[in-house]
């Protein structure tokens, strides 16, 4: 298993942070969060396990990353706590808090990147047979092809934040299910193909790594990079309090993840029970009303 080397998915949130749509922005982390661990890895679960009868991955590598997993979740439940404890109108104590919990999760993501990276990329090689036969890309290529990626990302970002607010009206959606599903899956769409094809060539250690690695990657990297440039960007500073709501979204995917990450193997099932876990939290969201999943 290798870590994730998907494109970050800031250029999604970033249009969202400076026009000051923190509700969208939180929801969009948390929905790209389960979004990988549900979607993502559910689909190619059942991809895989539909052509395969049983695939095998990495699970040391794969409870690393789970457990990394785990530690966000702690991270975003005590904004939320210290909150709740010193109350709403105290904004100054809680945006202190959110920038100093954002350096140590930056910090805590660096160093599981020289865990995978350096003193442990044995654990996160992978167990498959190099394709042979076939010309592998030059790293010109691959940067140009990210670079082009990236402008086309922001270019549609910007069009999609000025549309959320007369889409989300018009539609009677709130934007908490438009943030955690409609945004997070437009986002997702490369890690939704990649992971697919990755299990149907029976390679699920490249497939968990993207799936677990790009969540990751939102907790630790994302979400705090967000943190600290609202100090800078958009009319206010974003915390880290997500609403009550969320974090239970993400608390129900960390665990079903870990579950799955512990055996070392797969089949068509746990994708099926992956993704009945995604569309119950979809029409959990669906339902609920507009304005009661406000972290503010």
């Amino acid at each position: 298993m290798r870590p994730s080397a998907m494109l970050p998915n800031s250029s999604l949130h970033s249009p969202a942070l400076r026009a000051g749509l923190h509700d969208v922005v939180k929801a969009s982390i948390v929905g790209s969060i389960i979004g990988n661990v549900l979607l993502v890895l559910g689909a190619a679960m059942l991809a895989g396990g539909l052509r395969h009868q049983e695939q095998h991955f990495n699970a040391v590598a794969a409870r690393s990353q789970a457990t990394m997993l785990v530690l966000a979740a702690i991270a975003l439940i005590l904004p939320a706590y210290f909150q709740s404890a010193v109350g709403t109108t105290t904004t100054q104590g809680l945006d202190r808090l959110s920038v100093s919990i954002s350096i140590v999760l930056l910090l805590a993501y660096l160093l599981s990147l020289a865990f995978a990276l350096v003193t442990h990329r044995t654990l996160f090689a992978g167990s498959h047979e190099p394709d042979e036969g076939k010309v592998k890309p030059s790293k010109a290529r691959a940067v140009s092809a990210l670079a082009g990626t990236t402008v086309g990302i922001a270019w549609m970002s910007e069009i999609l934040v000025t549309t959320i607010e007369p889409a989300t009206h018009q539609l009677g959606l709130s934007k908490v299910f438009v943030g955690v599903f409609v945004v997070a899956i437009m986002g997702n769409a490369v890690e939704h193909a990649t992971a697919i094809f990755a299990a149907l060539k029976d390679r699920m250690d490249l497939s968990l790594s993207i799936a677990i690695g790009s969540s990751v990657q939102i907790a630790l990297f994302v979400a705090p990079v967000l943190v600290l440039a609202s100090l800078f960007l958009g009319p206010m500073p974003m915390d880290l309090a997500f609403p009550a709501g969320l974090i239970l979204l993400v608390l129900v995917s960390v665990l079903i993840t870990a579950q799955v990450a512990n055996d070392g193997r797969s089949d068509w099932l746990e994708g099926v029970q992956l993704l009945t876990i995604y569309l119950v939290l979809g029409l959990t969201l669906f339902f609920v009303p507009a304005n009661s999943m406000s972290s503010h």
